[in-house]
């Protein structure tokens, strides 16, 4: 069910993949909650996956390469979509993370420094491209909202979630440092979503994913949230009724994040 909760806003949706991507769902959900959004990805990206779709079934929305470690591609995206809309736009969602060193099976202790880099430039120090560009260009609305996606990995340790663990401590920390900015130059909002564990195609690179997804299930006193429910919670900081919540780090995971111990995981240990 739809409740017009974006009706008349105007966003760009970062990330969206293949349909098993949080980011598609989250598109979908803003279209179908009335928004007009703009698509983009890094040109690999749109090349290996299926954003064309995505783009049909958002009323053939624009779709816009853009490298997010690349000012000069940011400042297209950015010029383009004002462009397009006539103006600002209402909303940003950032869900993009890569880590080299992951791909490549570098254990934490044995880490190569010129993929972490990359890891911070692809996951993290993009966020604040997107951010600084959007400030300068003046292309978010007074009382705008901007999510970037994160996991508890920031705050906990999970041995294989290797360097995206602090590249997501440092996104986090962007979106308390830039909402102050923001908030006091624009009343923009700017939080990060802190998701459960979630099939995508950039979850399955994680060493040992399904014992996360299993863990987490048996930690969360109500499961795992899944896609659907990070993007209807994500239309709700889109929409007018939250416009008070900004620098916030916001757990999306079923109570996960508070649990110490459940039933099923100490029945799990026992066996």
């Amino acid at each position: 069910m739809a409740y017009n909760l974006l009706k008349g806003k105007k966003g760009i949706i970062f990330g969206a993949l293949n349909d098993q991507s949080i980011a598609w769902k989250i598109a979908e959900k803003c279209y179908e909650e009335g928004a007009e959004i703009v698509l983009t990805n890094a040109p690999i990206a749109l090349r290996m996956g299926e954003i064309n779709k995505l783009s049909e079934k958002c009323g053939n929305a624009p779709v816009i390469p853009a490298d997010v470690t690349s000012i000069d591609d940011l400042k297209n995206l950015f010029q383009k979509t004002l462009e397009h809309f006539g103006g600002p736009v209402d909303f940003i969602l950032h869900s993009i993370g890569m880590s080299l060193n992951m791909r490549k099976n570098n254990h934490y202790t044995s880490t190569n420094y010129d993929f972490m880099h990359k890891t911070f430039d692809i996951s993290a120090m993009s966020f604040h491209r997107v951010l600084q560009l959007a400030y300068q260009l003046d292309a978010i609305n007074e009382w705008g909202s901007v999510v970037a996606l994160t996991y508890i990995a920031a705050q906990r340790v999970f041995p294989d979630y290797n360097d995206m663990a602090d590249a997501k401590a440092l996104l986090e920390s962007i979106g308390r440092s830039f909402g102050y900015q923001y908030a006091k130059k624009k009343k923009v909002r700017i939080n990060t979503v802190s998701q459960s564990p979630t099939r995508t195609t950039a979850g399955s690179g994680v060493k040992g994913f399904e014992g996360f997804i299993t863990f987490a299930e048996k930690m969360s006193p109500l499961g795992n949230a899944s896609a659907e429910d990070c993007a209807n919670y994500c239309v709700t900081l889109f929409s007018d009724l939250t416009k008070m919540v900004t620098m916030q780090n916001l757990f999306h995971d079923g109570g996960f994040s508070f649990t110490g111990v459940t039933a099923e995981v100490i029945e799990q240990m026992e066996k």
